[in-house]
Formats: structure tokens, C-alpha cells, sequence
């Protein structure tokens, strides 16, 4: 146990470097759960007899990544960083992958409810250019976000970033000797293969079209909800009202959100 506790001081965050840039854990681990991603998304299609052709998935794929990878970093820097207006002023720093002393250090910082944000509006421009149900894109999603994401939080993991709040429990990691939860497993977990397994079993019993991405969406931000309760909050937001993270206050938006939407599309859709 002390040698899982003490992972960081013997771990690197940089996996190998080429032709002089380092190539991040993190970095492999996106890659992995975008293109996890869309494989489960393709085999899922096919197995279930969903309406979209295999040319289309990949075709969406494109479009939504773009979604995602726009909407994950503009989210954090409007949410999370605290040189918002830094980055408004200086627009182009904001892909910039090299530092001040011109070393390459990749970028970072995303955030997920962005990442929403930018994967919603890119599916909605996608399905009407092309014509296609929106619903049917969204439940295929659905199933096929869960697995891949938890592979993000490892990600999270593995580039010691985004640690839990202080413990004493035995499975504890130690970050600039303070012994922590290691919350970026706990989301892996509870946001990647339990919404998962439920998700799963709710197409069993669908009863309309974009069930499954409402489900989605409150499952996930259940889980983040809970997974917040053992995440150190971000350094310069804090805690805000009623003792809730900024993570917590956007999922109970989420929440709300979609239960409004399963309420009316339940009715709408009702036979």
C-alpha cells in the first residue's frame, strides 16, 4: 500500500518524447477515449440496428470532436481559469501549446460541461446539414461516451492533476505530501462504467427517441455530483454557495435541465 500511495514521486507524467516533444499520459489517454469512442459508437450502431449509416458516424465524429475540443478549452477558460480576460484580449494564446520560454508543454485545462456545450451545438448544425434524426445521433452517444470518458479521468490521473481532497484512508495518494483521495479514479468509475451499466440496461427498456442522452446527462451528473464530495476544488474558485463547488452547481443545472427535457419529450413522444 505505501508504494500505491507514493505513485507520484516515482511516476512521469511525460510517457516518451519525439524528435524533441514530450508526449504526455494524458494526451495518449485523449486520444484513447476519442477514438474509444467512436469504435464503441460504430459497434453499438450496427448491433442495435440504429438508423445512421457507418459513413455518417464517421462523418459526425469529425464534427463533434471539433465540438468537443472547442467548447472543453473555451469552457474551462470562461468557467475555471482565472485569466479569463488574459485570454480575450490575447485570443490566439489560447491553442498555444508552448510556453512563455517557447518549450512545448501541450495544452491543458478542459472542462466537460463545455465539452457539452460544444458537443450539442456541433450535433445540432451536424443532423441539420445533413438531415438526420437528432435523437437517434444523441442515444448512439449516449452509449457510446460512457466507456471512452472514464479513460479521460485516468488520463486526469495519471498527469497528477485535478486531486481529491485530503484522507486518511489507506488507498490514499500522496500530492506534496498530503494524503488524498484519488478522485480522478472515483469519476472514472461512478461517471465512466456505472452510467454505463445503467445506461445499458435502460435501452432495454427505451420508450422514445433521445431517452438515452437524457438519462445520460442526469446519470453523469449524479455521479459528478457525488464525485465533487471528494475532489479538492479548483484553487481560485473555492467553495460557493452552500458549501457546493463550482462541479456541483453546474451538475444540479444539468440535473434540472434534464429532467425538464425527459418530461417533455416523454409527453411528446408518448404512445
Amino acid at each position: 500500500m505505501n508504494t500505491w500511495q507514493n505513485i507520484y514521486s516515482s511516476f512521469d507524467v511525460i510517457a516518451f518524447s519525439i524528435f524533441g516533444f514530450n508526449i504526455y499520459w494524458y494526451s495518449l489517454m485523449y486520444v484513447l477515449a476519442l477514438f474509444s469512442g467512436l469504435f464503441i459508437g460504430q459497434y453499438f450502431a450496427k448491433k442495435y440496428g440504429f438508423n445512421i449509416k457507418a459513413a455518417m458516424i464517421d462523418n459526425y465524429f469529425v464534427w463533434v470532436e471539433i465540438g468537443v475540443i472547442l467548447g472543453a478549452r473555451l469552457g474551462y477558460i470562461l468557467i475555471y481559469d482565472n485569466n479569463t480576460l488574459w485570454y480575450i484580449m490575447q485570443p490566439w494564446q489560447i491553442f498555444n501549446p508552448f510556453n512563455a520560454n517557447g518549450d512545448f508543454v501541450g495544452i491543458r485545462g478542459m472542462s466537460f460541461h463545455g465539452a457539452v456545450v460544444g458537443f450539442f451545438i456541433a450535433t445540432i448544425l451536424f443532423c441539420k446539414k445533413y438531415k438526420e434524426n437528432i435523437w437517434e445521433y444523441l442515444d448512439l452517444v449516449a452509449l457510446s461516451v460512457p466507456l471512452a470518458y472514464t479513460f479521460g479521468r485516468i488520463g486526469n490521473f495519471l498527469n497528477q492533476e485535478l486531486f481529491g481532497r485530503s484522507t486518511d484512508v489507506a488507498w490514499g495518494i500522496y500530492v506534496d505530501g498530503i494524503l488524498r483521495h484519488p478522485s480522478q479514479l472515483y469519476e472514472a468509475f461512478l461517471e465512466g462504467v456505472v452510467v454505463f451499466v445503467l445506461i445499458f440496461i435502460a435501452r432495454k427498456f427505451q420508450r422514445f427517441k433521445g431517452e438515452l442522452i437524457i438519462l445520460y446527462t442526469l446519470f453523469y451528473s449524479i455521479a459528478r455530483f457525488i464525485c465533487e464530495f471528494y475532489r479538492e476544488p479548483d484553487m481560485h474558485i473555492g467553495f460557493l454557495s452552500f458549501g457546493l463547488t463550482m462541479g456541483q452547481i453546474l451538475s444540479i443545472v444539468m440535473i434540472l435541465a434534464s429532467l425538464l427535457i425527459f418530461i417533455y419529450l416523454r409527453f411528446k413522444f408518448r404512445y
